[in-house]
């Protein structure tokens, strides 16, 4: 199939338009799918994603994620019970959650963290249901479900606005089985520090543990991992590589190597 990327055309598409575009054809009309095309869409699926993707199997297209797979790494609830080894315990319902926290909410795909203290953050049963109700209130999250987690502290750099923790944490673009790119996760607070971390001080034989589960589930997709202020690595989220922003991935080696999959991927041939 020959892959190309319909993207929506707003500031972060902007960021990585010109090294996307060394890579791959790239068009901001669905119109201009044809039959044969491996559809990457670049911010452009949400929120009418199951509809797309009827639309490009009309004409004979189809998406690097299908409706499945973008919904099992789109929501914590899907894939938690997969990597529950490697991530905070997690609870779906105020009802079975322990009195003693501390915990974090956040809804199926998009959290408040940057109103960390007030939509986020909890310490204990009573404030997770204060929050839980306020996030069923928010106009991003009232459609998504809400999660409670444990909360883990983690190796943190410093703490931004609401208290927010700027933590060790790095985001992987991964397709199939393989690495694509990696950078730290904090793009908002890199300024702030004397030196950008590292995304090689993640243990590959981590990673790929994860990737070797996500895989089965999906083909796109990112990976967030942080490190525990015990030293363990764990799964922050999973998402839909084509929804992600980059964090500090560095574009042009992200689009390069992706397109040098996909160019060697017999199953889409």
């Amino acid at each position: 199939m020959n892959p190309i990327i319909i993207y929506r055309d707003d500031i972060d598409w902007r960021q990585e338009a010109e090294f996307a575009k060394k890579h791959f054809t790239c068009y901001n009309s669905r119109l201009k799918v044809k039959a044969g095309d491996l559809v990457i869409a670049r911010f452009s699926a949400l929120p009418f994603f199951k509809e797309q993707e009827n639309d490009y199997k009309e004409i004979g297209a189809q998406m690097i994620n299908n409706y499945t797979e973008h919904n099992y790494i789109a929501d914590l609830g899907n894939w938690y019970w997969d990597l529950a080894d490697f991530t905070p315990k997690t609870w779906n319902d105020l009802v079975s959650l322990p009195e003693k926290g501390p915990f974090i909410l956040k809804g199926e795909t998009n959290s408040k963290k940057f109103f960390w203290k007030d939509l986020m953050y909890a310490e204990d049963k009573k404030a997770a249901i204060d929050i839980y109700g306020k996030l069923c209130a928010d106009s991003m999250l009232q459609y998504q479900k809400i999660y409670i987690r444990q909360y883990i502290p983690l190796e943190t750099y410093m703490i931004g606005l609401q208290g927010l923790p700027i933590t060790k944490e790095f985001r992987f673009f991964c397709y199939k089985d393989q690495i694509l790119s990696g950078g730290f996760y904090w793009s908002s607070h890199v300024e702030e520090l004397s030196e950008i971390p590292n995304s090689d001080e993640v243990p590959r034989e981590f990673l790929y543990k994860i990737i070797n589960i996500v895989k089965e589930n999906t083909n796109y997709y990112v990976i967030d991992v942080a490190k525990t202020q015990s030293g363990e690595w764990i799964v922050i989220e999973l998402n839909d590589g084509t929804c992600s922003g980059l964090s500090e991935n560095n574009p042009d080696i992200l689009y390069k190597n992706l397109k040098k999959c996909l160019d060697n991927d017999k199953i889409w041939k």
